[in-house]
């Protein structure tokens, strides 16, 4: 046998065992055996640096340092899940489903487990890289740190497609975990808070030698890709342990919603003897067609849904009521706690969301309150102890001034937050409205922090958005912690922000109430920030799901004289405020008024091309036919409810090739 063939030989043997190992938790060999011949191949591979292979075993022990991970974009979005805290969630959720898909439909039920989501790039049965979750759009490239981690195979085995992505949670077993925390208290280091946590704050370590001593894994639950050849979520589940992944056995295929609720029972009770932690069960529609019949809302796929088991609960006591101004104005008051062991993590403070919601509580400083997280994220306050009430406490005052810059706080009719109306000289607002604009989903500046924006905003070298193009690496670099490279990445990010496309740059100017979704449809429509900036309420609320208060918010934003100064200096820095000349060539108003339903398996293009197309030819696609339903496009497979329900309603079902023939 030849060197290569050797090298080949060995790294084929160090995977299979390792597989044994860490998925099938079936060893079949010693760990001193497995050390002996790791040690053989890493001789091998120094003496022959020919043969490197980036997916080595050799690689899993790290070494590799990141300064800084690269922002990368997802082939596939991430989307998050909706959540639902009881039976009657689910059995609305299942009700929903039944009137937009044909057929019976299944249920994969899954735990839902704690940790940090992750998504893995394969080409060729190579891992290419490792990406967080981030924003959904686009996370961090953490491949070094996640080579490392024994349940992600470097290789596959099997019968796997050129590329595609598995997306899963990294965990920290408790086991693990816990002999961490041993080692750190008999080093008097400070003990880690909860697993998630660590896990989550292990994939951003610099130096991947440290993530290789900790005992993470890798449990999948999703395959994205095209042409994979894959008809349903559970056979999934079974091809991705075929190709070397850990898949947990506990998921479950079924056949009714009653069955969903007794998975969801049982790993009530029994959640504890699992050798990690969970936070509840996802439910997923089992076919993947009829998950494409029933798509996605703007944040989260609708054949899906996430059971969250009921959250910890604890007591402590309300020391302080603060109050927090926001970049739009909005006043949040802050309850400020004696701090308190939750769900793993020390709790101080939590929202008190507005003034009505004191007012129903009747909440007073001094109370003993009881606090729990809510969906085990964001502390809140349920409740107060009124046994252990002491006499003398006052009810509580709202606040009728600004806390920042003391002007009267104002409140809108039907509004349950108080409002500063200091617009441009309330310190929090400009601050706001700043990180906003260079934050990931807006501007995504790199190089630009929140803490950053507020000691420019300090310095007095920007008081809105639009002087971040006037900044200078000379006038940066003395502020506090900022070196001369950062200086220049940071005037670097300003510069790039100039490529992003409108829709973005409309979302980051802030807005009231133009979210994503709303910047993406106001921008589709106007195509241009003079258009919008000239439209009337009138005109506004014209544009689908477009309703009043949104068009108010938006003439009174461009109402303002210093808003439209700011958007005329970012036009003359080069800021993208029209649709590029490109996305224009491939927009039309052929499909204008019409409400279009998708509904089959095409040939020609995909559900989703298609469903591109009649957006960016003026139409609306709807997910259920109803009425005001213009055109049914029909593939195969198409359930027969849907014809039957659109021949009643005599309502036209085309072809795809007449839908594609509509737009020639």
């Amino acid at each position: 046998m030849n060197t290569k063939d050797q090298i080949e030989a060995l790294r084929d043997e160090l995977r299979q065992h390792n597989y044994n190992y860490y998925v099938l938790d079936n060893a079949t060999i010693s760990d001193y055996e497995f050390d002996i011949k790791l040690k053989e191949l890493q001789a091998l591979e120094e003496a022959h640096p020919e043969f490197f292979d980036a997916n080595s075993p050799t690689q899993r022990v790290g070494g590799a340092v990141t300064k800084n991970f690269a922002t990368t974009v997802h082939d596939f979005r991430m989307y998050s899940l909706d959540n639902s805290y009881s039976k009657e969630d689910l059995l609305d959720w299942e009700t929903r489903i039944k009137k937009m898909v044909d057929g019976d439909v299944q249920y994969t039920c899954e735990l839902k487990y704690d940790g940090a989501s992750m998504n893995l790039t394969y080409e060729n049965g190579k891992l290419l890289r490792a990406v967080t979750r981030g924003d959904g759009v686009q996370g961090d490239e953490v491949t070094a740190n996640v080579k490392t981690i024994n349940t992600v195979p470097l290789q596959l085995k099997g019968d796997y497609p050129d590329r595609f992505d598995i997306r899963g949670e990294i965990i920290l077993p408790i086991e693990g975990f816990l002999k961490m925390n041993e080692e750190r208290i008999a080093n008097e280091e400070e003990p880690y808070r909860n697993p998630r946590n660590t896990a989550s704050g292990s994939l951003k370590l610099q130096d991947s030698a440290e993530v290789a001593k900790r005992p993470l894994e890798f449990l999948l639950y999703s395959i994205k890709g095209n042409d994979l050849n894959i008809q349903t979520q559970y056979e999934g589940l079974d091809k991705a342990r075929e190709w070397g992944f850990k898949v947990p056995n506990e998921a479950k295929l079924v056949n009714s919603i009653d069955a969903v609720l007794d998975y969801v029972e049982y790993w009530d009770k029994h959640r504890h003897e699992l050798p990690y932690e969970i936070d509840g069960v996802v439910v997923k529609v089992n076919n993947l067609h009829q998950q494409d019949e029933l798509g996605f809302t703007a944040k989260a796929p609708r054949w899906a849904m996430a059971y969250k088991f009921k959250a910890e609960q604890v007591s402590t006591r309300l020391n302080e009521i603060t109050y927090q101004v926001g970049r739009t104005g909005a006043i949040t008051p802050v309850a400020n706690l004696e701090p308190v062991q939750l769900a793993g993590t020390i709790v101080k403070r939590a929202s008190l969301h507005n003034a009505d919601q004191i007012e129903k509580l009747d909440i007073r400083e001094g109370d003993e309150v009881f606090v729990e997280k809510g969906g085990e994220i964001i502390p809140k306050i349920i409740a107060v102890d009124l046994s252990k009430r002491p006499v003398d406490l006052r009810p509580t005052k709202y606040i009728t001034t600004c806390p920042e810059c003391d002007t009267e706080l104002h409140r809108i009719e039907g509004e349950a937050k108080h409002y500063c109306p200091n617009y441009n000289g309330c310190p929090p607002q400009v601050i706001g409205r700043i990180q906003h604009y260079i934050s990931r989903k807006a501007m995504d500046i790199e190089g630009l922090g929140g803490e950053t924006v507020a000691l420019l905003v300090k310095e007095g070298l920007i008081n809105d958005y639009s002087d971040l193009y006037d900044l200078t690496v000379d006038q940066v670099i003395p502020l506090e912690r900022m070196a001369e490279k950062s200086a220049e990445n940071l005037i670097s990010g300003v510069e790039a922000s100039k490529k992003i496309p409108f829709e973005r740059v409309l979302f980051a100017l802030g807005i009231r109430y133009v979210g994503e979704t709303v910047a993406k449809k106001l921008a589709k429509h106007y195509k241009s920030i003079d258009a919008l900036m000239n439209a009337s309420i009138e005109d506004l609320v014209s544009v689908d799901e477009i309703g009043e208060r949104i068009a108010e918010s938006v003439v009174e934003f461009f109402g303002s004289e210093e808003n439209r100064r700011i958007v005329e200096r970012l036009k003359t820095f080069g800021v993208q405020l029209e649709i590029s000349a490109e996305k224009l060539a491939n927009q039309t108003e052929k499909l204008k008024g019409l409400s279009i339903v998708v509904s089959g398996v095409f040939e020609k293009i995909s559900r989703n091309e298609l469903k591109k197309l009649i957006e960016d030819n003026g139409g609306k696609v709807s997910s259920s036919i109803s009425s005001k339903t213009s055109y049914l496009v029909a593939g195969d497979k198409m359930g027969p409810s849907k014809r039957t329900k659109a021949e009643n309603l005599n309502i036209s079902i085309i072809t795809e090739q007449a839908f594609l023939d509509i737009l020639k």
